[in-house]
């Protein structure tokens, strides 16, 4: 016995989707798409899906058209004539029809949202893939803003992957509607045919208003993200400085601002909504009116009356949830075109083919750097020139500002240069691919960031070449050992967002054992020490001086203390080296100034 159409429809679906473990297709950090070529990518590929989803619409409306013949039939033939047996007939009949009807609906709805499910996880990878490769220049604004941009994802895949999509399918068959008037009833298809355009016309004409609203409102919503995100984030500070006052006025002004155009997009919506609706109701009524008057001429019979009704109900219908689809489609384009801007923005590195080195032997030089943040007038560094020996201990002193964190991140490929090139092993850093790079350089940076896990977990973070031994032995260089082996639950303790709940010495030394989880050529410290105690400092630095034999060491630094480490110095002021050489020499020499 063969399987049942619809069970096969089914079946294939259930073949299409993107199973958890299935590798998805990654977005290349280094080469961005090309416009909406992120979004069209997945949505072609489950075009079989949205194949079938046609091919049940095709059936649904079909019969529709079956439901309008089957009154029309009772009316002209079963009731005149009395043909009970007949009807039973036409009943079994339209009961069949409406059993498929009932079955392509759900294999309908089935087929959309594993579509759906595929395109989600699809993009939302990608779009978290880009997250990771993007510049940190192009990262502009709150850090709330722009996650609430990436939120608005949702938008788009509710848009393109839902219900909605069923509208969209549902429009063409309006002309099937119209040509079956035309055919069981010719002088009643003037009806639809006058109200369709006008609810087209009230749509079509609110969509410009309703993108410009659609644009405001998103920017007053991510103005709200980010003040959400900024008070939680610092809410020890808000607390303790009494800065409450201040993000609470700017809370009540955002919120103002949202829920005002987010009225006034709801109202103009509604009108195109009920448009629609009127249309709708007119229609039938306009259709019934007419045909009275064409069956006393006997020009229409009463069944073609009832089934024309019908199908002009059911005309107008689909172009009511088309104007509501209208309504939310300045707000999907805004959320586009601000996802489209994330999408194509090249990535670090910015080249189709990146320089792959994956041992670096950690020769670092500054050939004529000059580098400015975005926004700031000033240059943080100004034509800066050193060069560093693999295996060489560098230190980079200097006062607050003076331009030495900068390096620190230029290093590591956190930013580009303005003017001049950063080369390591002969390589400009802007060529080189980011990840090779970053396997061959530990770094701890001024604001360590823990993320929500176990300790073992932001140690080894992931990585499945490194075991608890490796785990442990870093632990123990960088003496977060001594305070873990205190907790109880040890290496398996659950850290909060950031590592709330340690210190700010016992956050540096889980980063430090980052940093020292596994060989690396580079090691790149900023302040890495400036929370510790003095005892547990000079602990460090004499396990470090054995464990650094053949690494290059850039420390940036303010502590005499870490200078132990350092072979050589390098003072900068302004963003301009103004000393370097052996450690011994510069110290005397500032010292005799």
């Amino acid at each position: 016995m063969s399987a049942h159409p619809d069970h096969a429809m089914f079946r294939s679906a259930r073949s299409e989707i993107a199973q958890p473990d299935m590798p998805l297709p990654l977005a290349r950090p280094l080469v961005p798409p090309g416009r909406g070529d992120w979004l069209r990518a997945p949505l072609w590929a489950n075009r079989g899906l949205f194949a079938q989803v046609a091919v049940a619409a095709v059936l649904i409306n079909l019969f529709a058209i079956a439901s309008a013949l089957f009154s029309m039939t009772v009316y002209n033939k079963i009731v005149p004539n009395n043909a009970t047996q007949s009807l039973l007939a036409l009943v079994i009949g339209i009961g069949i029809v409406i059993a498929f009807d009932f079955v392509l609906r759900s294999l309908r709805s089935t087929f959309v949202d594993i579509a759906g499910l595929n395109i989600d996880r699809v993009i939302g990878e990608a779009l978290f893939d880009r997250l990771l490769g993007m510049k940190l220049i192009d990262r502009r604004g709150a850090n709330g803003a722009f996650a609430g941009l990436l939120r608005e994802f949702e938008t788009l895949r509710e848009f393109f992957a839902s219900a909605t999509l069923l509208a969209i399918v549902d429009v063409p068959f309006v002309l099937l509607y119209v040509a079956g008037i035309a055919i069981i009833a010719p002088p009643l298809v003037v009806v639809p045919l006058l109200a369709i355009p006008v609810v087209i016309a009230v749509a079509a004409g609110a969509q410009p208003l309703l993108g410009r609203l659609a644009q405001a409102g998103l920017g007053e919503a991510l103005n709200k993200q980010a003040i959400v995100v900024e008070t939680i984030g610092g809410l020890e500070t808000v607390k303790t400085s009494l800065a409450g006052p201040l993000l609470m006025r700017r809370w009540r002004n955002a919120v103002a601002h949202h829920a005002t155009i987010a009225l006034r997009q709801r109202q103009l919506a509604a009108v195109t909504v009920n448009v629609a609706a009127a249309m709708q109701t007119i229609t039938y009524v306009a259709t019934l009116t007419l045909g009275v008057a064409l069956m006393v001429d006997d020009r229409v019979s009463m069944g073609a009356l009832v089934a024309a009704s019908m199908l002009a109900s059911r005309a107008v219908a689909p172009l009511g949830q088309i104007a509501a689809l209208l309504g939310r489609l300045s707000a999907t384009m805004s959320s586009y075109r601000a996802l489209d801007t994330v999408m194509t923005t090249a990535g670090e590195g910015g080249h189709a083919a990146p320089l792959r080195r994956p041992q670096l032997a950690g020769r670092i030089a500054f050939r004529n750097v000059s580098f400015r943040y975005p926004g700031s007038p000033v240059r943080a560094l100004d034509n800066v020139s050193f060069e560093i020996e693999p295996g060489e201990r560098v230190a980079i002193i200097g006062r607050v500002g003076s331009g030495k964190s900068t390096i620190a991140r230029l290093i590591l490929g956190l930013y580009a240069p303005e003017d001049g090139a950063v080369v390591i092993d002969d390589a400009d850093v802007r060529q080189l691919h980011p990840d090779d790079l970053r396997t061959n350089i530990g770094s701890v940076l001024q604001d360590i960031v823990l993320l929500s896990g176990t300790i073992r977990d932001n140690i080894a973070l992931g990585d499945p070449d490194l075991d608890d031994a490796d785990v442990l032995r870093a632990a123990r260089l960088s003496g977060a050992h001594d305070f873990i082996g205190a907790l109880s639950g040890g290496y398996d303790v659950n850290l909060a967002d950031r590592g709330e709940g340690l210190s700010g010495g016992q956050r540096q030394s889980i980063a430090v054992a980052r940093a020292l989880v596994r060989p690396r050529a580079i090691l790149v410290f900023d302040e890495a020490t400036s929370a510790m105690d003095a005892e547990a400092e000079t602990a460090l630095i004499g396990r470090l001086e054995a464990e650094l034999a053949g690494a290059t060491l850039v420390m940036v630094t303010h502590r005499q203390s870490m200078l132990r480490l350092a072979t050589r110095v390098i003072m900068i002021d302004g963003g301009r080296i103004v000393a370097q050489g052996p450690r011994d020499a510069v110290l005397q020499s500032l010292a005799a100034v």
